[in-house]
């Protein structure tokens, strides 16, 4: 492995070695595989632009990020600024190394976009995006190359299984009661927080000790907060959803303005439930790597998620900026 790690840091090196001038536009692209810009990304698609592909989007990247946070705890690697001093590390991160969460997230999401497009010049755009942004991560120092190549590689199996899948699934989770699409919702994220509980368990109750040049950085990234995070998530997406479509959905078509004031609208409710419970359930207890603690989070995010897919959708036909599907 060791071989793997010092083939990997020349390429860092290079990167790096182009100039520091690189240091920004890196920061761009690396951005554009970020976790907040998705969700900045999502809520716009599916109250703006077409929820359909908003909800596509949603789970392809919930799934993703799950997925990543198992398999980071699995492989438990390090970063290259973690390996070597000779690596700059020009981004700062608390989780393990591979797989390149960006590198995967991005050809998941990036991939949908251009799948739900279907024009050949999206998949060019996406393409182009989905390297760039793995070439970021090699050049800020945070990744290797096999974590951005496993990356790419996990996030297009799950872009196809997504895609494989979609239809069959949906049209078995149609034929459901409302209460038996939020229990397989519920049971859903329990299986993604099962996911990262397993690898989790084997690094505690193994002892699990990293190499003592990078273990003051490892011993942050041993946490199952991610898998709360993104579990909690889709329960609320997915229950919100089942809940909303029996009201009648929403129809994201409209006005550019009832778009642009929908949008500031449910971030503005998105960022109350995720500042204000945060600031609420911290007072009651800490946000630490403790059972109720993960707990909370799970229900914050089951608020966020709902809000997204259900409330401020609802919200958003009764002041007639939206109207009903049917």
């Amino acid at each position: 492995m060791e071989a793997i790690l010092n083939a990997g840091i020349t390429w860092n090196i290079f990167l790096q070695n182009l100039g520091s001038w690189l240091k920004t536009p890196m920061e761009v692209f690396s951005f554009f595989g970020n976790e907040y810009f998705f969700l900045l990304l999502l809520p716009a698609l599916y109250w703006c632009v077409e929820a359909g592909i908003g909800l596509r989007v949603g789970i392809i990247l919930l799934l993703s990020s799950s997925v990543n946070d198992s398999l980071k705890m699995a492989f438990h690697g390090p970063r290259p600024y973690w390996y070597s001093t000779d690596v700059i590390g020009y981004a700062s991160e608390t989780s393990f190394g591979v797989p390149s969460g960006h590198a995967q997230i991005a050809a998941g999401v990036w991939g949908m976009l251009a799948a739900s497009l279907r024009k050949w010049w999206g998949w060019l755009i996406a393409i182009v995006i989905i390297l760039l942004i793995g070439i970021s991560r090699l050049y800020l120092g945070v990744h290797f190359p096999h974590d951005v190549i496993l990356g790419w590689l996990i996030g297009a199996l799950l872009l196809w299984l997504v895609l494989r899948f979609w239809k069959p699934v949906t049209a078995w989770l149609k034929k459901m009661s409302l209460g038996q699409q939020i229990l397989v919702s519920f049971l859903g994220s329990l299986v993604l927080i099962l996911f990262s509980l397993i690898p989790f368990l084997w690094l505690v109750v193994s002892n699990w000790q990293p190499p003592q040049a990078w273990a003051v950085f490892a011993i942050k990234a041993v946490s199952m907060s991610g898998a709360f995070t993104t579990a909690g998530t889709l329960f609320g997406l997915l229950a919100g959803l089942a809940w909303f479509n029996r009201q009648g959905g929403f129809d994201a078509n409209g006005p550019v303005w009832k778009r642009i004031l929908r949008y500031v609208l449910g971030v503005v409710g998105v960022l109350v439930l995720y500042l204000g419970l945060k600031m609420l359930f911290g007072l009651i207890v800490p946000d630490t790597e403790a059972v109720f603690p993960y707990i909370l989070r799970y229900i914050r995010y089951v608020l966020v998620g709902a809000w997204i897919s259900a409330g401020a959708p609802w919200i958003f036909v009764k002041l007639k900026l939206a109207r009903k599907t049917v």
